[in-house]
């Protein structure tokens, strides 16, 4: 069973980002690794990962007087989160207009639209495209 989609804040993404490199970890190694990007103290970043913890984020556990902390969701998790988040917010849920800003928008080369191909014919072919989508009567809805 997966997770429900992830929604992480800004912050958030640094966070996880620089726990998911180097997990398991404690908060003084976090603020370290996210001090010169950011210029976040201690207490800033510890918050923060008590708050993803609290959200389902990470995970933490007490090794005496230390907290150690790891990922509750994996990066594929984070990333849909964030694109259903977008789809949801930005587009009303509709895909295809998100897909046309995405290739109006980037120089997409001839092998990654071939990829894109690929993925949408293995898609049909497994029969998910017959399925009841969860875009039903969302048609226009951008």
């Amino acid at each position: 069973m997966s997770k429900p989609n992830v929604e992480l804040t800004e912050a958030e993404w640094s966070v996880i980002k620089a726990v998911w490199d180097k997990e398991p970890c404690t908060a003084p190694a976090i603020q370290e690794t996210l001090l010169q990007p950011t210029g976040w103290t201690y207490s800033t970043v510890r918050t923060l990962m008590d708050r993803m913890v609290a959200k389902g984020v990470l995970k933490a556990k007490k090794a005496g007087k230390l907290t150690i902390y790891q990922s509750a969701v994996t990066r594929e998790q984070a990333q849909r989160g964030e694109i259903f988040y977008t789809l949801k917010h930005a587009f009303n849920g509709a895909l295809t207009p998100m897909v046309q800003c995405l290739l109006d928008a980037n120089d997409v080369t001839h092998a990654e639209l071939g990829e894109l191909k690929k993925l949408i014919a293995t898609y049909e072919a497994a029969g998910a495209a017959a399925k009841p989508s969860r875009a039903a009567g969302r048609k226009g809805a951008a």
